[in-house]
């Protein structure tokens, strides 16, 4: 069993905990992930490694209350222990020596595209990053980056805090104010990482997306997860998470996210409320 060794609530969806797991601790790498179990019926839930700490055998987590499963994961507390914690899974990020990497999170992505930048600044890479999120409170981990990255712009939504408006627009400024860029990463909504390629192409920048967000069995069985990249099918969660994000089909993967959006609401509305009828939600 796996304990919760400490849970942080970022926001008013959004969760950390701190799980004691040795053997996973000891052995990822930034840009692999994690699959947990709430209870022996539970749903497998495919989350990124936001941190891990070697000495005190942990790993962190960060994750979105979206629906039944995730809301049984938020209903633990510390102390509570998980059923199952698997892991690493995924492909290392291939992180490139170079001169500036600039990285670009949107709401949770902040969470997968911590420790890259993180070992990326480690390397002697100077590492900026902006961070988008609807309004202050979604914007996730900034104080953080901060510990290790030379500048962090931020933006809103609403323009509650930092810049308003959305991240791809400070990229595109700092691309026109001629910033040497040999890299940018981003994570976070499909959406959010097509638009920063949209960016980023038209100067050939090299760009890595990670593709988290389509994961649902983590293992590559389910299907759920397929893109074509450069012409090619891949699997997000064996062949990624992390892609060139130049080579990315988006349409081809959006339209397909699209295909039972219907169904999908309907089956998460009915999963919360077999949760409230459980007295399982907060």
């Amino acid at each position: 069993m796996y304990k919760i060794i400490r849970k942080e609530k970022l926001n008013d969806v959004v969760e950390l905990m701190e799980i004691h797991a040795p053997f996973v601790a000891r052995k990822c790498e930034p840009g692999q992930f994690i699959i947990l179990r709430v209870g022996e019926d539970g749903e497998r839930i495919p989350l990124t490694i936001a941190d891990f700490d070697c000495e005190k055998e942990t790993i962190t987590i960060i994750y979105q209350i979206v629906g039944y499963s995730t809301q049984q994961l938020s209903n633990l507390n510390e102390g509570d222990e998980l059923t199952d914690f698997v892991g690493p899974l995924g492909e290392p990020t291939k992180l490139h020596q170079s001169k500036h990497v600039v990285g670009v999170a949107g709401g949770v992505g902040s969470a997968p595209l911590f420790p890259q930048l993180r070992a990326l600044a480690e390397m002697g890479v100077d590492v900026d990053v902006i961070i988008g999120g609807r309004e202050t409170q979604y914007v996730l981990w900034a104080d953080e980056f901060k510990k290790f990255c030379k500048n962090v712009y931020i933006t809103t939504d609403d323009g509650s805090l930092g810049r308003k408006g959305f991240v791809t627009q400070v990229l595109a400024d700092l691309i026109e104010k001629g910033e040497d860029i040999d890299e940018v990463i981003a994570i976070g909504p499909v959406p959010m990482m097509k638009a920063v390629v949209g960016v980023t192409k038209p100067h050939n920048i090299k760009t890595s997306v990670s593709l988290n967000p389509i994961m649902i069995d983590g293992t590559g069985m389910c299907g759920c997860c397929r893109v074509s990249v450069d012409g090619k099918i891949k699997f997000a969660c064996v062949d990624g998470p992390d892609f060139d994000g130049l080579q990315v089909d988006f349409d081809e993967l959006i339209a397909r996210q699209r295909m039972f959006k219907e169904e999908e609401h309907t089956v998460s509305e009915n999963a919360n409320r077999m949760c409230n009828l459980m007295g399982g939600a907060k």
